[in-house]
């Protein structure tokens, strides 16, 4: 009997460690782009849209050329080559509602600031009410991460847009949040790091002094993927958002398109990598629709455009199952996503306001 149990004891702690073991190599990756449409995720470029003068701009021919096909498989697979031929072939896709995969934003608002943070913190908090709110006074998933042993120094993220700062909480939170024009170098010294800097500071800026273009802060997120090699990253890009809210469909698509390039090039590198292959595990998302229903409403969203609640999310990487499009009744709001990620992890995240 005492053999047997000591026996008992001696397994549990084998696999205690081994559960420690696979926790402690356990990578993850949550990419967003602000504002980008279910529509166009699982139907390609919207016909109806592009017709329309002045959202093609006078460049109609081209777009129809780059990204129109007559079947909805091949029109997705044209605007979105790798959600098509990977993710969906080895992750998962969810938000088809044509099919049933229902997605929706949980927060009353439907805009940046409250759905970043509902995907964050994994909560709604309906005191989250502007762009301009203050620093989230709500515990992030990364923040816990920076807080465990584990993952402590190991965290990073990324943003074109300045309210990352505030959204994570980057005073509080601990860990870099490189976002808009900050200095890249004054977070990191690497071979490039300073010609990244100059780059992003010198550039046009086409959106103010709130946004950098997507490139800019897409090459310095590689560059410390590479070089700093954290263990969690959140990295966000802008531009779908942006070129929508001009009316400007064909760089709303072209934005869309690069932005599936980008995340290529973030799962071949993490594919390639020893310290991230078979370890590292990717959510894909946004932070809110646009409107359809009335197709002029394309452009916006927020209380006020009833369908911008509509919502997608892509999973692949590590302990991911892979289910392809999911084509079954379901009903996933935004706040759950951080949960699954952190259950896959074998974590247990609980957001707190402080």
């Amino acid at each position: 009997m005492f053999k047997r149990w000591v026996l008992g004891i001696i397994c549990l702690c084998c696999f205690s460690a081994v559960q420690a073991q696979k926790s402690d190599n356990h990578r993850v990756i949550v990419i967003m782009t602000d504002g980008f449409r279910w529509q166009e995720v699982f139907g390609g470029m919207d016909s109806s849209i592009v017709k329309v003068k002045r959202f093609h701009h006078g460049d109609s021919a081209s777009i129809v050329s780059k990204y129109w096909a007559p079947e909805v498989s091949d029109r997705r697979s044209k605007l979105m080559p790798f959600f098509w031929n990977t993710i969906a072939k080895k992750g998962q896709i969810h938000g088809n509602r044509a099919k049933g995969s229902l997605v929706n934003v949980a927060n009353p608002y439907w805009f940046s600031y409250p759905g970043y943070s509902e995907l964050l913190t994994g909560q709604v908090d309906t005191a989250v009410n502007s762009n301009d709110y203050k620093a989230n006074p709500n515990t992030n998933f990364f923040e816990y991460l920076n807080g465990l042993p584990t993952y402590k120094g190991s965290v990073a993220a990324f943003g074109a847009w300045d309210a990352f700062d505030r959204i994570l909480n980057e005073k509080r939170s601990g860990f870099p949040v490189v976002n808009a024009f900050d200095s890249y170098q004054g977070y990191v010294k690497t071979q490039d790091s300073e010609l990244l800097s100059r780059m992003a500071k010198d550039s046009f800026r086409a959106f103010g002094d709130a946004e950098v273009l997507d490139g800019f802060m897409h090459y310095q997120a590689m560059d410390y993927l590479k070089n700093k090699k954290p263990k969690a990253m959140f990295i966000s890009y802008g531009e779908t958002d942006e070129f929508a809210h001009e009316g400007h469909y064909g760089h709303y698509l072209n934005a869309a398109h690069q932005f599936d390039a980008w995340v290529a090039e973030i799962w071949n590198f993490v594919e390639s990598d020893p310290l991230y292959k078979g370890k590292t595990t990717i959510l894909i998302t946004t932070d809110h629709g646009r409107g359809d229903k009335i197709k002029s409403q394309w452009t916006s969203h927020g209380e006020k455009v009833k369908d911008c609640h509509s919502i997608w999310y892509a999973m692949i990487g590590a302990n991911v199952p892979n289910l392809g499009e999911v084509q079954v009744q379901e009903q996933v709001y935004q706040r759950e996503l951080i949960h699954k990620v952190s259950t896959l992890m074998g974590l247990n995240f609980l957001s707190i306001k402080k």
